[in-house]
């Protein structure tokens, strides 16, 4: 018989997706250190550029900049974390770190995703209401999208974790690399059905309505390039590759890490569900800095002259 037990009582749980790799733990802790290092740096470096140089004082890099904070914020909630389980023996996460990192984690995928979606209607502005893009799209309004965006995620992810800290666990091990939200409420002795109606909830009301938004101005994006001249092709294909990209590969990894916990993959390999789940959070913070800071010339021209110039 399973025993029931209160948030509180617990003191920690159990990470029970990693498993012994000898001493490879070394060479993948050493890659893992790398890789961080090169998201910090890069995306340091296009936030400092941006800062510096007020000719990037424009609402798309603004966002822009918004963006590359939440990669180093979200980075940063997993990749130290990683680094010291991978070196550890015994794979446990105390209850509150775990809830912190649960609110570090989805508050990333939240902002993510808004800022995404942001981006793209500033894009239909610019493209397809070129005319009125700066008085719809002034720095004011830019200023409050941002804040609304960073505020939003932090009110809705406070709720989510609020229903799960009074709940009722019949289990301490969450079968994963790190703290995830649902595989907390699937430690619940009950049905969770406040937290699932609040899930469902807010991606129909919130999710999917941002996804019609962007579906839609891509829509009205594609129409003015196809009717459009030439030039309006290059500069729509030229601003929102690196956008599309970005967005297609935050969609894919948010895809696998939602395939991965709702369905049931003990077939496929142990070392491939964990690439899986830390897919959206790695991959996205290592791609945007080289997606932006090579396709957007403006960045790229600013940057080469930082570096021309030290020599």
């Amino acid at each position: 018989m399973l025993k029931m037990m209160n948030v509180s009582q617990v003191s920690y749980f159990t990470l029970s997706a990693y498993f012994d790799i000898g001493l490879f733990r070394y060479v993948v802790f050493i890659f893992l250190m790398c890789v961080y290092i090169f998201i910090i740096s890069s995306n340091v470096l296009l936030i400092a550029v941006i800062f510096v140089n007020r000719s990037l004082h424009k609402p798309m890099y603004m966002f822009l900049c918004s963006l590359f904070v939440n990669e180093l914020y979200g980075s940063t909630s997993l990749f130290p974390f990683l680094l010291v389980q991978i070196l550890s023996d015994v794979h446990t996460v105390s209850v509150p770190l775990c809830f912190l990192q649960i609110f570090f984690l989805y508050m990333y995928v939240n902002v993510e995703f808004y800022n995404l979606a942001v981006m793209s209607y500033d894009r239909y502005l610019a493209i397809c209401h070129p005319l009125h893009y700066n008085t719809q799209m002034s720095l004011n309004k830019v200023v409050r999208l941002t804040a609304l965006l960073w505020g939003l995620s932090v009110v809705v992810i406070v709720l989510m974790i609020t229903f799960n800290v009074s709940s009722e666990l019949c289990g301490t091990t969450i079968d994963r690399v790190f703290c995830a939200n649902y595989y907390v409420v699937k430690l619940s002795c009950n049905s969770a059905t406040v937290s699932n109606i609040y899930g469902l909830v807010y991606t129909f009301s919130v999710l999917f309505s941002l996804a019609a938004l962007i579906f839609y101005t891509y829509f009205k994006i594609l129409q003015v390039c196809f009717s459009g001249s030439k030039e309006t092709r290059q500069k729509a294909v030229s601003t929102c590759t690196p956008h599309l990209v970005s967005l297609l590969n935050f969609s894919f990894g948010s895809f696998f890490a939602v395939l991965q916990s709702r369905f049931e993959m003990t077939r496929v390999p142990n070392v491939i569900r964990i690439i899986l789940s830390l897919y959206f959070i790695t991959c996205q913070p290592l791609l945007n800095p080289l997606l932006y800071g090579l396709k957007l010339s403006k960045i790229q021209i600013i940057c080469k002259t930082l570096f021309y110039s030290q020599k």
